[in-house]
């Protein structure tokens, strides 16, 4: 890790020891202009040693760190590594009821700036500075295929990569038939037309929803989508010279409810659970480090026009985990609809600039109703809203009336496999914003 000793920002580090609370903590200390990172409770003195501008640890324990029986502890070579330490001791799982609440921010900002004598110059500038030079270090003169779905992510790595690298860039747009409606027509026009990158387009619609069929746990649709992903990436690779590296918008959000080694997986996502063990490449991934207001932040900085910043997210898998279930072609077709209308309506009431992610999804059965004065079976739409700021917690939009009521007309009007709609009010946690 020798190659990161440039690095601007003085860091804290968090050793998770088991809390659910660590991104809480570390947003904490970022919104104090301060870099955090969050590493395993194991980790060696070496590798702590080897991370650039270490000014404090915080260990962080709680209702995890009783792993198999045992309870998780750092290496005691740890606390003679110099740095100042902070110990959050939550008690063990047996005392679950008894937890420790997280210090508060005068705690926290004493221990940062007092004790560990850090300096307050975590901003985008910075950040965007030293992953510039990393990628120039990681890649050379080689080339890196990226995915480019159009999404936040993809467009911020996309335009992090164009300012490191240039034309050593290769986006790679792919239709897996699970995009919102004319979401590729848009992609090719953005990046192609108007930013004039090296964009390779590929429809692969019937190779995706033909590994898709018949398979209905959520977490085998992940897998298989990303897995195609990166055979699709390959195949366009071995069509070009010198491509050795993967670029990918991976964001902290997706490594953490990937699982780590202290807290269960809550979903895998396909740019982090779904790689095959054989992957060609080596992967590029700027963003790592990143909640998702950081990465609009770094968009903006980067020059984004806004309506790409500030785009509402969208899954990698796409309609492909709003499908619930095994999907059929006339479901997704249905949703794709739905969600047009959805999103149609919203931008009309103004709420597209206010919710931050809204869709609709479809479970995998149908209702009794009534169509053409004679009974019928329809699907069901729901429609999810929610607000969030990290993409860990989320709460509800609340839509007003008229509004819900012109979409449910127009969805069952202009749908017509569709003869229900109904609106989704559970909060994150307990559920999650995707439903799969």
């Amino acid at each position: 890790m020798e190659e990161k000793k440039f690095m601007k920002q003085d860091m804290i580090v968090i050793l998770d020891l088991g809390s659910t609370e660590n991104t809480v903590i570390a947003r904490q200390i970022r919104d104090m202009g301060v870099y955090s990172e969050i590493h395993p409770h194991d980790i060696t003195p070496d590798e702590l040693k080897a991370l650039n501008n270490v000014k404090g640890i915080i260990l962080n324990g709680g209702e995890n760190r009783v792993v198999d029986g045992v309870p998780v502890d750092v290496d005691p070579a740890i606390y003679n590594c110099g740095y100042p330490v902070m110990a959050i001791d939550h008690p063990t799982a047996q005392c679950a009821a008894q937890y420790a609440e997280i210090p508060g921010e005068d705690v926290i900002r004493a221990f940062v700036f007092d004790e560990c004598k850090a300096e307050a110059n975590w901003n985008m500038k910075n950040f965007i500075e030293d992953q510039v030079e990393l990628v120039r270090r990681q890649v050379g003169d080689k080339k890196v295929l990226l995915a480019l779905s159009g999404g936040v992510d993809s467009s911020v790595v996309a335009a992090l990569l164009l300012k490191a690298i240039g034309k050593q860039l290769v986006c790679v747009h792919v239709n897996h038939g699970l995009m919102r409606k004319n979401e590729s027509e848009s992609v090719v026009e953005v990046f192609r037309n108007q930013l004039n990158a090296n964009l390779i387009y590929v429809d692969a619609t019937e190779r995706f929803l033909t590994k898709l069929e018949n398979v209905a746990d959520p977490e085998q649709k992940r897998k298989i989508i990303g897995g195609e992903f990166i055979r699709v990436f390959e195949e366009e690779a071995r069509k070009l010279e010198g491509i050795d590296f993967l670029g990918q918008g991976t964001i902290y959000p997706d490594i953490i409810e990937s699982g780590t080694k202290t807290a269960k997986c809550v979903k895998s996502h396909h740019n982090v659970g779904g790689l095959p063990e054989d992957l060609q490449f080596e992967l590029v991934e700027p963003l790592a480090q990143l909640f998702k207001d950081e990465v609009r932040a770094c968009g903006v900085e980067l020059g984004l026009p806004a309506n790409m910043v500030y785009r509402q997210p969208f899954p990698g898998p796409g309609l492909g985990v709003r499908c619930l279930g095994a999907i059929t072609r006339d479901r997704l077709e249905a949703l794709r609809e739905a969600d047009a209308i959805l999103r149609e309506e919203f931008a009309n009431a103004g709420l597209d600039k206010k919710v931050w992610q809204y869709f609709t999804v479809i479970p995998d059965f149908k209702a009794v109703g009534v169509r053409d004065n004679a009974r019928s079976m329809g699907y069901m739409v729901v429609i999810r809203a929610v607000n969030t700021i990290d993409a860990m917690t989320a709460t509800i939009e609340r839509i007003d009336y008229d509004i819900l009521e012109k979409i449910v007309d127009r969805i069952t009007t202009e749908v017509p496999s569709v003869n229900r709609v109904c609106y989704e009010l559970t909060k994150k946690p307990v559920a999650t914003i995707e439903f799969e």
